[in-house]
């Protein structure tokens, strides 16, 4: 397709992963800030509106949008509703949770996506990863299990967003494939608002709470406009990142967002993970390194045509 970003960048991918990994924790702190001055649901289609506002007339610039065939739209909004739904899930903890703990518990999501993986997709998965994974769960529960105490059932929120994201992300390779990083983006935007504004519309004046829409003020203005844009501007640079340079190679930067949320959450909230807590990070972030060595050396062996020992 007209514009496609040129691959094998590698260094270009790394400071690009590296941008998102810094950025990202920004957005979920001005989320974090909107507190339940708002309904969780308008706060995440406010997210994808923005990013369409921005992202539409790029694409449109870029000469790099199409008229999606039919099936293609389906996928559109089957990954939309996954992104719009794991966005909600995951703003509704930042509400109760620190946001270094609420984003180590998601990262069980690499794992989640390497059995994923296997069930769906037939990808091999040897012991050695399959401990990976479990080395990983054991460290998300040592951090749930304080925050659960405190919180309850919202600790396992991170959870929900990890699964969803997982299959998200699945779909995402699929499409990925065969079109431009902003084209993907726009669609994705697009079809969130499909889904989201019937819905706010529908729980208008309910009194549910996390889906009934009130107008914001000033204050929650600018923070929702904040939340969209580093949004738009974080999603671009993993987007082009794994257009530049292999996932294998930009993944464990990733991890980056943890050091990033810690500073942000101790700065703008005064909140520090306890000791269980970086524990539990430390068993995520090695495991996951783990696990992205593994598929790195896999993807080594198929290059070469050694066979590998999964």
């Amino acid at each position: 397709m007209k514009g496609l970003p040129k691959a094998e960048r590698p260094t270009l991918g790394i400071l690009l992963m590296v941008g998102f990994a810094l950025t990202a924790p920004l957005m979920d702190s001005f989320a974090k800030m909107i507190g339940d001055a708002l309904a969780v649901g308008q706060v995440a289609a406010t997210r994808f509106a923005v990013q369409a506002a921005l992202l539409l007339p790029l694409a449109i610039a870029m000469g790099c949008l199409h008229r999606p065939l039919r099936a293609e739209m389906g996928l559109h909004l089957i990954r939309a509703a996954l992104i719009l739904t794991a966005t909600g899930f995951f703003f509704y903890a930042l509400r109760y949770m620190p946001i270094a703990d609420a984003i180590a518990i998601f990262f069980v999501e690499p794992f989640i996506l390497t059995l994923l993986g296997a069930l769906l997709l037939g990808e091999a998965i040897g012991a050695r990863r399959i401990l990976a994974c479990t080395v990983g769960f054991v460290g998300a529960l040592l951090i749930i299990q304080p925050t659960f105490v405190d919180v309850g059932l919202v600790a396992l929120a991170p959870l929900v967003t990890a699964l969803l994201f997982a299959f998200y992300m699945i779909l995402t390779r699929k499409m990925a494939q065969r079109m431009h990083p902003i084209t993907l983006q726009t669609y994705t935007s697009l079809a969130a608002l499909v889904i989201a504004v019937p819905l706010l519309t529908i729980f208008n004046n309910t009194g549910v709470t996390e889906l009934d829409p009130s107008w914001p003020a000033a204050r929650e203005l600018w923070l929702l406009l904040g939340v969209g844009v580093v949004a738009t501007l974080s999603h671009i640079c993993i987007s082009y990142a794994l257009s530049f340079a292999p996932a294998s190679t930009i993944a464990p930067i990733h991890y980056l967002e943890i050091v990033s949320a810690t500073a942000l959450g101790f700065w703008i909230f005064g909140d520090l993970p306890d000791g269980l807590s970086i524990i539990g990070i430390a068993l995520i972030v090695g495991s996951g390194f783990y696990v992205f060595l593994r598929e790195r050396k896999m993807e080594l062996a198929i290059e070469r045509r050694v066979p590998p020992q999964p």
